[in-house]
């Protein structure tokens, strides 16, 4: 459960790293790459410790899979709040399907 909440709050970083820019498009480039670095830090304040905790649990291909999962979450949350957009029924069954894909990666 620790790895899981670490990975969300890592996620949140890094989502925002990546795309909060854009939200302020007339900034300078200079500034977006500052930004995003700021971030990108205590992104890896959070995934750090979230893999090697989760390393006992899980394996290395788990965790990645749990991660890109929670990405998934987390960009489609902070996109509907921050960008307006509003996933469209396609999103969701592609969701469906990475829902299986970690199913499998957890079950088998």
């Amino acid at each position: 459960m620790k790895t899981v909440i670490l990975l969300i709050i890592s996620n949140i970083f890094m989502t925002l790293a990546w795309y909060l820019h854009l939200k302020f498009k007339y900034t300078s480039i200079f500034f977006a790459i500052i930004l995003s670095w700021g971030l990108a830090f205590f992104e890896y304040c959070f995934q750090v410790p979230a893999n090697r905790i989760g390393s006992y649990y899980f394996s290395i291909t788990q965790l990645k899979i749990l991660q890109e999962c929670i990405t998934l979450v987390v960009f489609t949350a902070i996109v509907w709040i921050l960008f307006n957009e509003t996933p469209k029924w396609n999103i969701f069954v592609s969701y469906l399907f990475i829902i299986g894909a970690v199913f499998f990666a957890f079950k088998f």
